[in-house]
């Protein structure tokens, strides 16, 4: 395998912020301004707020595009990272003068709603995006809201924006799924490889109590066992309600584990990394791919390198630069004085490809024609803005691309190529 390094600086994050916020809506003209209402509307996301102002092109129709996700609360970070990435793309083309559809000029308006990383509330913030502004897409990034709301989303005629490597969600055979980043299980096999080669057969297993990541446990769990492995440890841990993991780090380091398999959101799974060295966990780290890196790395801050090594995991983006992403990059860093992440990447990357689609489509609200075009969305994006590199649109609408991994040796995170 060739092996490229990169040692990164990295400045703090500064992320959308919407603490407080239960809706964002990011726009000049967005929906009506919130009125007091009961604790159960508050719940399902009606306070509003403007991080951003996105202004809309002169002379165009305007497309509102949805999104539903964790802008509060402990996965806030990673959520306020998707919607950057959305409003980045969706300023540039709308100061660019818009996109052409069938004749008409439109520009994009986005309305963003705030689900606390809860099914449930992604369900009512999608029939809410629906049902006010009548959006062709939501993009929820987080598995347990797809699922909640391709329950309905055929019937309701929109695009689910699916931002999860769950490979359940493109076997629902729902037709207006939209799956953006690869499947986990490309992951298993390799991470796993270099794992035990590196320290040893011995696993033991601490996802983030979800379906997500019972999921990735019961995929690596055989795996690992498969390919001589041994699992000496099964448990998980609750981000929503546990602050310090002492107690599940002690059990699952007992039986002197050579390998711990963490993840969830970035900054969390940064404390449990940490905590695992302070009580002695000298092995490697297999990192589930929702969380970074390099935002672990700017988590734990002066310690990061001591932490991080003998880690694998997704490579970060600045890591993974190509011709494709260097302008994004750049660019990103001036707009927000961050290191963009995968989420924002992606994110940015996927209104582009939408715009695209619906310039084949010939419609900015036929979601099924919208959807049948996202492959040749892929193919005429403009070079520059072809952040990763997608190699199909499955037609189960997940999308690919080429294999990539990193890991973190002698203190650098390097970028490992088939």
């Amino acid at each position: 395998m060739k092996k490229f390094s990169l040692i990164v600086g990295l400045s703090a994050i500064v992320a959308l912020s919407a603490c407080d916020a239960e809706e964002t809506i990011v726009s000049e003209e967005g929906a009506p301004e919130s009125e007091p209402g009961t604790e159960a509307d508050a719940e399902a996301g009606d306070d509003e707020v403007e991080p951003e102002e996105v202004v809309t092109a002169e002379g165009t129709e305007v497309v509102t595009i949805g999104y539903s996700g964790p802008l509060s609360g402990a996965a806030a970070f990673y959520g306020n990272n998707t919607v950057s990435g959305l409003t980045m793309a969706v300023n540039e083309i709308n100061e660019a003068g818009g996109f052409e559809v069938d004749g008409q000029q439109y520009s994009f308006n986005l309305v963003a709603l705030d689900d606390k990383y809860l099914p449930n509330e992604t369900g009512a913030n999608a029939r809410r995006l629906i049902q006010e502004h009548d959006v062709p897409i939501v993009f929820i990034p987080h598995s347990g809201g797809i699922f909640a709301t391709q329950v309905f989303n055929e019937q309701d005629d929109f695009i689910v924006g699916a931002y999860s490597s769950e490979p359940d969600i493109t076997a629902q055979d729902n037709a207006l799924t939209w799956r953006i980043p690869n499947t986990y299980d490309i992951y298993v096999e390799p991470y796993s490889e270099y794992q035990m080669e590196r320290f040893g057969p011995k696993l033991a297993m601490l996802p983030p109590s979800t379906q997500y990541g019972y999921d990735w446990a019961d995929e690596l769990a055989p795996a690992w066992e498969e390919l001589g492995g041994e699992v000496v440890y099964d448990g998980s841990i609750d981000f929503a309600k546990e602050t310090d993991f002492f107690t599940t780090i002690t059990n699952a380091l007992s039986d002197d584990p050579d390998v711990l398999f963490v993840g969830g959101s970035s900054e969390p799974t940064a404390q449990v990394m940490q905590q695992a060295r302070e009580l002695g966990f000298e092995g490697g780290f297999f990192i589930m791919d929702q969380a970074k890196l390099d935002e672990i790395e700017r988590v734990l801050g002066d310690n990061a390198a001591d932490v991080i090594e003998g880690s694998v995991g997704v490579p970060p983006l600045v890591v993974d630069q190509t011709e494709g992403n260097q302008q994004f990059i750049e660019d990103y860093i001036e707009h927000y004085d961050s290191i963009p992440g995968s989420e924002a990447g992606y994110h940015y990357y996927v209104v582009y490809i939408l715009a695209e689609a619906m310039k084949a489509a010939g419609s900015v609200d036929d979601a099924a024609a919208i959807q049948a075009n996202l492959g040749e969305g892929v193919n005429t994006v403009p070079a520059d803005k072809e952040i990763y590199p997608i190699t199909e649109v499955t037609a189960e609408g997940g999308m690919n691309t080429e294999f990539r991994m990193a890991v973190v040796e002698d203190g650098e995170i390097i970028l490992v190529e088939p």
